[in-house]
């Protein structure tokens, strides 16, 4: 059932009932509710005498909702990521399916029409010589791996080796999953797919309306040739007859569910769902995960390298502009360095566009009291409020929660100041230092409404704006062909995170904007603010030298026993009281010291302890691969269970494989 419980229950089938077969929908009775449930299987053992089963109330279904190879991959992603599989099945489900009048008979008049092309459809491009080998590479890595990592630098056309391996999939009759990080990146993408495959294109995303939603899933019931284009959620649609899945930007974080549950990762459910099918596994990126090279240069995945860009067009050339430097010259406008205006005025004054960087949205990540140093704070969650110039309020990224900009500090009277600058920040500086040029601003706070991100990358695409503003939904996949000069407006904070993967993370984000650079004829700039100019990973992104960059990291992992030569399993407690979080957090450590020794870690501090009222506490064990992963989980629920016994209210999760 859709609920956050990890049994299943036993009811009575009637004898008047048709015997439900694995899939079905049937309406059952739980306490005092009526529920809809998925049957899992159908037995005949005897029970206990002293059980008293229930019987269903109503079969919803002549034939299975759910097929054979769902609910294997439910029950993987519900073992392997440690969450009840009701959590896995209100995640695979479209809402209208627990509608029980709704029906899944292939015979059944439509209730909604999936979407037509209106257009002409386009012969597929022909490759180049460097694409057809990197094609013909992938297929003959096939013969010996399920997945191929092609790793290829941005701008080398990837996406055509994508189609033509796509067309000849569909062309045998068998269907597509095409994985993005984004709904954003569907809207470049479907185009472009639907002008090659036209009707057989079919998107799938959090946005797509439930009714859409519903019909899709319908459809998958019933095997047919077609191409799933979708963010992660596609993954957990119905297939059969699955030849190919593509997973576009392997490395991104966006793959991995935070919350609610399940806490999947995308990429390895695909891998799964394709061992499961008998299909293939392409992993397509410019800056592949450390774990995803690892396995490919280690022999569990086929490797292949595009490194040429499509015609031969040049690298964007890489500069680092020294903010130090620059503030000790008084060199700067406001947050714009003095060679970065002026590369701009030259770009725009020749025509073409330019990508401002910022991975911060709002006006100022905070407000600072020049007397106590204290900013205003949220009530619910222990960071500061974001200043939104624009909504006149300040914002809580956590929560939600607003209050209006104060005219002096909360807490001691003392006079405010702005620290730190965000995207929309950044905006009013634009207009004060080109008022003559068209801004556009692409974060969450412009992208709200189902439309939005469609009007703003089609409105720069027809080059109706000069200028595009944005946080790291401009970094991933985009192509325009007139943006020459790409600027990261402060590239630290990006490098300063407390976390193992803050360096690949900092590397695969300023090289994948970076990439958005000169993708048509001439060679794009890139120009990096930052306050260290030495670090290497900045040499690393100047010098495209991914190969260096993963020598570092895995030698790194090793010593540290990280992934990929150590799993993780992060266990966050969460309770209204903090002195309770921490007692639970303490017991919890020492059980799990008691198994796992010095795996175990002490408990930690989140550097967001507090969130809408719930104190946060940590523990995270470090199992080695070669270990028994399943028992070790198994032992971890064990101990998770007891502490539960003891603490009635506290909430604990269990993240494994965190990003």
């Amino acid at each position: 059932m859709p609920l956050a419980i990890r049994d299943t229950y036993t009811y009575l089938v009637p004898d008047d009932m048709p015997n439900p077969q694995p899939g079905m929908r049937v309406l059952v009775p739980l306490a005092k509710k009526q529920l809809t449930g998925i049957v899992l299987r159908a037995h005949t053992e005897p029970l206990p005498e002293t059980i008293h089963l229930r019987a269903i109330i109503a079969l919803l279904d002549e034939q299975p909702a759910v097929g054979a190879g769902q609910l294997a991959l439910w029950q993987w992603i519900a073992a392997y990521y440690m969450c009840p599989i009701g959590d896995v099945m209100a995640a695979a489900l479209p809402a209208r399916i627990y509608d029980k009048a709704y029906s899944f008979s292939p015979v059944k008049k439509r209730r909604v029409k999936l979407p037509a092309y209106p257009g002409e459809i386009e012969d597929i491009h022909p490759l180049s010589d460097v694409q057809q080998r990197a094609k013909q590479e992938i297929e003959q890595a096939w013969k010996t791996h399920e997945t191929v990592l092609l790793h290829g630098v941005t701008a080398s056309g990837k996406t055509e080796v994508y189609m033509h391996l796509i067309r000849e999939q569909l062309e045998a009759g068998r269907q597509v999953l095409y994985l993005v990080p984004e709904i954003a990146l569907t809207t470049q993408l479907t185009d472009r797919l639907q002008r090659v495959f036209g009707d057989q294109v079919v998107v799938y995303h959090s946005r797509v309306t439930d009714a859409l939603r519903a019909e899709i899933y319908r459809q998958q019931l019933h095997p047919q040739s077609r191409l799933i284009v979708g963010a992660r959620s596609a993954v957990l649609l119905p297939f059969d007859g699955l030849g190919l899945v593509i997973v576009d930007e392997e490395h991104e974080t966006s793959y991995k569910q935070q919350d609610p549950a399940p806490r999947y990762h995308a990429r390895s459910a695909a891998i799964m769902l394709a061992h499961q099918e008998g299909a293939k596994v392409l992993l397509g990126t410019a800056t592949p995960s450390v774990e995803t090279y690892y396995n490919a240069r280690t022999g569990k995945y086929g490797l292949v390298e595009l490194s040429q860009r499509y015609r031969d067009v040049a690298l964007p050339k890489v500069e680092l502009i020294d903010l130090e430097r620059q503030y000790h010259r008084k060199e700067m406008y406001g947050h714009f360095s003095d060679p970065l205006v002026a590369r701009m005025r030259e770009v725009l004054a020749q025509g073409k566009q330019v990508i401002l960087f910022q991975n911060r949205r709002g006006y100022a990540p905070q407000l600072q009291c020049t007397v106590c140093g204290q900013p205003p704070r949220c009530e619910h969650c222990d960071v500061p409020l974001t200043l939104h110039m624009q909504a006149k309020e300040m914002r809580c990224h956590y929560c939600g929660f607003t209050r209006a900009i104060p005219t002096v500090c909360p807490a001691c009277g003392g006079p405010l100041k702005i620290r730190g600058f965000g995207t929309e920040r950044l905006e009013d500086e634009v207009a004060s230092l080109f008022p003559e040029a068209r801004v556009l601003r692409m974060d969450l706070d412009t992208t709200r409404h189902k439309n939005d991100y469609q009007d703003i990358i089609d409105r720069f695409a027809r080059h109706e704006c000069d200028i595009l503003i944005g946080t790291q939904m401009v970094t991933k996949g985009l192509h325009f062909d007139d943006v020459a000069l790409v600027a990261v407006l402060s590239a630290d904070h990006l490098m300063n995170q407390p976390d193992f993967r803050a360096y690949e993370r900092c590397y695969q984000m300023l090289s994948q904007v970076a990439g958005r650079a000169g993708r048509k004829e001439q060679q794009g700039e890139v120009m990096i603010q930052t306050w260290q100019r030495d670090n290497g990973v900045l040499h690393h992104v100047l010098a495209h030298d991914y190969l260096s960059l993963y020598r570092e990291q895995i030698a790194e992992r090793e010593l540290f026993h990280y992934p990929p030569f150590y799993r993780i399993i992060e266990l966050t407690l969460r309770h209204s009281k903090e002195t309770e979080a921490v007692r639970a957090a303490r017991l919890l450590q020492q059980r799990l010291r008691g198994v796992f020794g010095d795996r175990v870690s002490d408990v930690i501090v989140p550097s967001v302890a507090r969130i809408q009222n719930q104190h946060i506490r940590m523990v995270r064990l470090r199992v080695e691969v070669q270990a028994n992963i399943r028992g070790a989980k198994e032992r971890v629920a064990e101990q998770i269970a007891w502490v539960q016994q003891q603490s009635k209210s506290i909430q604990i999760l269990a993240d494994v494989d965190p990003q």
